[in-house]
């Protein structure tokens, strides 16, 4: 099948409807923040949606007149982020956000049953920049902080592709945004508001005051001889799943938590055939956990911010002779994710040093992986984002996806887009691994390889 090719055909700077009250200009990142990603790593979203009535010029003008007026809520936005590393803020100073036009010759459908990694490649050109490796004019202290790029396709499908610097916010901030987008875009002309400190929830700065943390992981991102593959598990294929495991650990494990032991084991499995001079390998399992609902009082999930904790395993052992099992990682899972609880996260939060002992103990970890190269495996789910009830006027999205993250050991989980709860685990694996990986007999007992 033919490349599809997306051309440009436009570029303008989209701004805030209402100019950001002086009081609010300076906007201060958290503790939480601070452990984020750095400000050139952004969080990459694209949302496909059918062919519709509308022409395309009528539906990209609504998108920005949209646009800038839910900007007078999400005004950090269209700042800048400045400041030295360790001491960085974002400078809401209305400059605005990149809007991208751009056009593709060939058929949604036909893109949308191309299921081969020319597909993966492809949706890069959905995106109005490369979220790991952004080709911007802004220098180290002036950084664009969002970018939109909304595409044509041939048959009249369009494709909206955000991108929103991971040092701002989380997944779920994404996702509450272009919730508010899309209500926006579906009020007309009414509905206007003005920015106030109240508008959309910004506590994290006070809840999680910053220390001044640097945390450089920039020479992690690019790495040589990753490769991302999608894999695809069915509603079916997890309850079976999920079945056969509380045969043997006395309780019946979430979706989650079944894919990240299977993936986390398949994983280990390959590294261990892959490293033939090994004779054991050890590894940590680290889980983004979203940390508005485990707060006392739980914050709303319109709050902004990167409220999500890096829930990390202890380390787990693994040779050739005895392999783990699958129930021995799903409790690893389970107990890990369930540590970050309201006493965790008020610990976190600090006042009397005991913050000091989980930034510790980070730091530990983070020394474990970048200087002794024990290895780590990152999952973040993003199922219950909401990502799918995305509805600018035209219908929910047909297909929600990101792009793999050219870090090894990285899986993203995405709702299927059949939408009966089943998963499409984005994972992100040295080359050689991947290999063994892919061919794992227990991984393709429950999953399809959906390339």
């Amino acid at each position: 099948m033919a490349e599809a090719k997306v051309e440009i055909v436009s570029r303008v700077n989209i701004k805030p409807l209402c100019p950001t009250p002086n009081h609010l200009k300076h906007f201060k990142f958290s503790l939480l923040d601070e452990l984020a990603p750095p400000p050139s790593v952004y969080v990459p979203i694209v949302l496909f949606y059918a062919a519709s009535d509308h022409d395309f010029p009528k539906i990209s003008q609504k998108l920005k007149t949209s646009l800038s007026k839910v900007f007078t809520l999400y005004y950090p936005f269209c700042g800048r982020i400045k400041g030295n590393k360790g001491n960085l803020y974002v400078d809401c100073n209305d400059e605005g956000v990149h809007y991208l036009e751009a056009r593709v010759l060939s058929k949604l459908s036909d893109f949308l049953e191309n299921n081969t990694n020319q597909q993966l490649n492809e949706i890069k050109g959905f995106l109005p920049l490369d979220p790991y490796k952004p080709k911007l004019d802004d220098d180290d202290e002036d950084r664009l902080i969002m970018a939109v790029q909304v595409t044509e396709f041939g048959c009249g499908g369009i494709a909206i592709g955000v991108c929103i610097s991971h040092k701002v916010c989380d997944g779920k901030t994404v996702a509450s945004f272009l919730q508010a987008w899309s209500q926006k875009a579906n009020m007309g002309d009414g509905g206007d508001v003005v920015a106030s400190s109240s508008s959309f929830n910004m506590k994290a700065s006070l809840l999680f005051p910053p220390k001044g943390l640097e945390i450089d992981v920039n020479d992690k991102i690019g790495e040589k001889n990753t490769t991302t593959k999608r894999f695809l598990f069915s509603e079916n294929s997890l309850c079976t799943l999920k079945e056969e495991v509380s045969r043997g650990c006395g309780f019946k494990p979430t979706r989650v938590e079944a894919v990240t032991a299977l993936i986390w084991k398949s994983a280990l499995e390959a590294a261990i055939t892959t490293e033939t001079s090994q004779k054991s390998n050890s590894s940590f399992m680290l889980h983004a956990v979203n940390i508005r609902s485990r707060m006392l009082p739980p914050l709303p999930e319109d709050s902004m911010g990167n409220l999500f904790v890096s829930a990390t395993s202890p380390l787990v052992e693994v040779d050739k002779e005895m392999k783990v099992e699958l129930q021995d990682l799903v409790e690893v899972v389970r107990k890990t994710i369930k540590m970050v609880d309201g006493d965790y996260v008020r610990k976190l939060q600090g006042g009397e040093g005991q913050e000091l002992e989980i930034l510790e103990s980070m730091l530990q970890k983070l020394y474990l992986v970048y200087e002794k190269g024990v290895p780590y495996y990152i999952f973040t789910s993003w199922l219950r984002l909401g990502f799918y009830k995305t509805n600018f006027g035209w219908g929910n999205p047909t297909w929600v996806c990101t792009i793999g993250v050219p870090v090894r050991n990285v899986v993203i989980l995405m709702p299927a887009r059949s939408g009966d709860g089943g998963i499409e685990a984005w994972v992100t694996l040295n080359e050689f691994h991947m290999s063994q990986f892919e061919t794992s007999p227990l991984l393709l007992q429950f999953a399809s390889f959906d390339p």
